[in-house]
């Protein structure tokens, strides 16, 4: 239950050329306190209850439990979330050995592209496409929970 991912900047659309799946998501905070974020999603058509404890020091890993819960339940609890439920469709690219889940956000986060790669270890390499460009896992800016109660819009 320990998730190790790296986030990136997206620096150009051409991953739309590229990806093999698309969902839109609605997500919501019932809790975005940095040591243990409680969030609901709706991702086509399912509902999830996601709990992510803090990052480590470097910011690749920390603890996420995730559970698919009733789309219609999730919809009454995005209603008791924080502020700020953030839009977003999500693209999926294969690169290498990796998927590459590229969040391409709307409303009052619209412009901001961020990618995601999933690992199995901290140290693990990838391949990045051109379009990859700076890393940002350890900056909280770009961590959902910050950006629901901190739109992009504002930066």
């Amino acid at each position: 239950m320990i998730e190790i991912e790296r986030k990136y900047l997206v620096t150009s659309l051409d991953f739309k050329n590229d990806y093999f799946a698309k969902n839109e998501i609605a997500q919501g905070y019932l809790s975005s306190n940095p040591e243990r974020t409680v969030r609901i999603r709706i991702k086509g058509t399912k509902g999830y209850l996601t709990i992510k404890g803090i990052g480590n020091e470097s910011g690749i890993s920390r603890f996420e439990w995730e559970k698919e819960i009733d789309v219609f339940e999730a919809k009454q609890l995005l209603k008791l979330c924080e502020k700020g439920v953030i839009e977003k469709t999500r693209y999926e690219v294969k690169s290498g050995n990796h998927t590459i889940e590229i969040d391409e956000f709307h409303g009052d986060n619209n412009g901001l592209i961020i990618a995601e790669i999933e690992l199995e270890d901290e140290n693990e390499s990838i391949e990045k496409p051109h379009w990859l460009g700076n890393e940002v896992t350890n900056d909280e800016r770009y961590y959902n929970s910050y950006i629901s109660l901190n739109p992009f819009k504002y930066w």
